[in-house]
């Protein structure tokens, strides 16, 4: 219960707790404080060796997600997580440490912490293949000395990507005064009894859902989104409590926005909605995000087009898709023949592998980039294997004086070096059947699984199989790393700020892992 509903440790010790468990258990002995932080320690080792060996056992490539956070008793903390897709084709996440931070913040200190957690868990470096972050200046620089020292990928989380493209779109002078207005609203009814009580008589009285309003929160631009479109349901409930004198004193009959204002706020949802569908989508955690990062751009950069009547929303709509652009020309387009991650996790999910979002010579140029991965993938499985049965070998045999004369003559090894080179011939033409063969069929449904599709043609396609393991297991987000620290309500609250970071960390650890492990 300690673990699952982040419970006090220290709620043992309250005498409601112990009269609870002396009015189910007379006689019983509740352990002290003391006796269970003990227990919590032991189950965090415990459980820290299982996740060690899960990851030394996994073959597949491993993705990371890192988030800073600073808790209430004002101590900093990094998260990171990791992903990876099993042998079944299940998507499984994991919290590797909610780490507390001493030292400044900089992105040399946070490569070397993150690198410090993959080698706590004795992960290869190798095994890596991308670090999803947030855009802060100091973890963007991590990343980037992670990319250059180890080549894991950069990824830039799409969520916190969207909040920069849509505040930035949203600074039209109007639109901010319209917002601002909406804010005003939400605000009088959720700090007016009266108000808020008759808008639910309002409310039954005109048929209409009897929601209640919603405040938007700046970290979050959905939130303003979710306010816009529940006041334009609750317009004229809205409107009938306002004009109402026994509710509403004269004086504040200005709250109730003006018909322009509704007008802008209606088309500004409309646009927005593309945005919104994006930004919930891209944020799963139990399904192949990644991948679907490309053809939602393309997407979003196709709804920018629509035209509405009010100027605000037009430039709303130019700045959104400029700064779409901007933010994500790279993740989106293919430049000097070399695709990005994303470009390639898309291709390798089965929804998008006729690659739609791209122009022709695009997607001839990414199916000759997936073809040389496969190629370089199956030499490089083949130099692992014969190095093996070197070292096997060497061991058996014992080693042999060449003679002078075989010294001046030569091994005649040709018919080996043919037999060799036609079947790395025959291998190659292999791989290369099997990516026309992929590519020749037909898109899977966009609501059916690519994991489900790849796990039922993995002997089928068995090189393409490999690569989409290490790149449809990176997440679009850092979504998971934000979660940690928000797991079951705020792992270290007021009430919890007496806890140890060490043991924050245990706890969060054990909440968000026990259950998988």
């Amino acid at each position: 219960m300690l673990v699952n509903d982040i419970r006090l440790i220290s709620m043992v010790e309250d005498e409601g707790f112990k009269q609870m468990v002396t009015t189910f258990h007379p006689g019983y002995t509740l352990p002290s404080r003391t006796h269970f932080t003990k227990l919590m320690e032991g189950k965090y080792e415990a459980t820290f060796g299982k996740l060690k060996d899960a990851l030394k056992a996994t073959k597949n490539k491993i993705a990371l997600t890192t988030d800073a956070w600073t808790s209430v008793a004002t101590e900093a903390y990094l998260g990171i997580t990791c992903h990876f897709i099993s042998d079944d084709w299940e998507l499984n996440s994991f919290c590797l440490t909610t780490m507390p931070l001493e030292e400044r913040h900089t992105g040399t200190n946070i490569a070397a912490w993150i690198e410090q957690a993959v080698e706590r868990f004795e992960i290869p470096l190798s095994k890596v293949v991308a670090v999803v972050h947030d855009n802060g200046s100091n973890v963007v620089l991590a990343a980037n000395i992670l990319q250059e020292k180890h080549g894991w990928v950069s990824v830039r989380c799409t969520g916190h990507t969207l909040q920069l493209v849509i505040n930035r779109a949203l600074k039209h002078p109007q639109i901010s005064k319209a917002l601002g207005a909406a804010r005003c609203l939400v605000e009088h009814f959720k700090s007016s009894e009266l108000a808020s009580s008759k808008l639910k008589t309002k409310q039954k009285q005109m048929g209409t859902p009897e929601h209640k309003l919603v405040q938007d929160v700046s970290t979050r631009w959905n939130s303003t989104y979710y306010m816009v479109t529940r006041l334009l349901e609750q317009r004229w409930p809205l409107t009938a409590t306002l004009s109402d004198p026994a509710v509403t004193q004269r004086g504040k009959h200005y709250l109730d926005l003006k018909a322009d204002q509704w007008t802008l706020l209606d088309e500004l949802a409309k646009a927005l909605q593309a945005f919104e569908c994006a930004t919930v989508y891209l944020s799963g955690e139990n399904y192949v995000t990644v991948s679907a990062l490309p053809p939602l751009v393309r997407g979003l950069l196709k709804s920018t087009h629509t035209v509405y009547d009010t100027a605000p929303v037009q430039a709303f709509q130019a700045a959104a898709s400029e700064e779409t652009t901007a933010h994500w020309s790279r993740e989106v387009t293919i430049t000097d023949d070399d695709p990005s991650k994303q470009i390639i996790a898309a291709t390798l999910d089965p929804r998008f592998r006729k690659r739609k979002f791209l122009t022709p010579e695009e997607r001839f140029s990414v199916q000759n980039k997936v073809q040389a991965l496969a190629l370089q993938s199956s030499r490089n499985e083949e130099a692992t294997a014969a190095s093996v049965d070197n070292d096997d070998t060497a061991e058996r045999t014992p080693n042999r004086s060449v003679s002078a004369l075989d010294s001046l003559l030569g091994c005649d090894s040709t018919d080996s070096d043919s037999e060799a080179n036609n079947y790395q011939d025959a291998r190659n033409q292999a791989i290369i059947k099997e990516v026309l063969m992929y590519f020749g069929e037909q898109p899977l449904s966009k609501t059916e699984s690519p994991l489900s599709w790849w796990k039922l043609n993995e002997a089928k396609y068995p090189t393409l199989a490999s690569q989409a393991k290490s790149f449809l297991c990176i997440p679009a987000t850092s979504t998971p790393s934000e979660h940690l620290f928000s797991a079951a309500g705020n792992i270290a609250s007021k009430k919890r700020a007496s806890l140890t970071p060490e043991h924050v960390n245990m706890l969060t650890f054990l909440h968000c892992n026990l259950k998988h492990l």
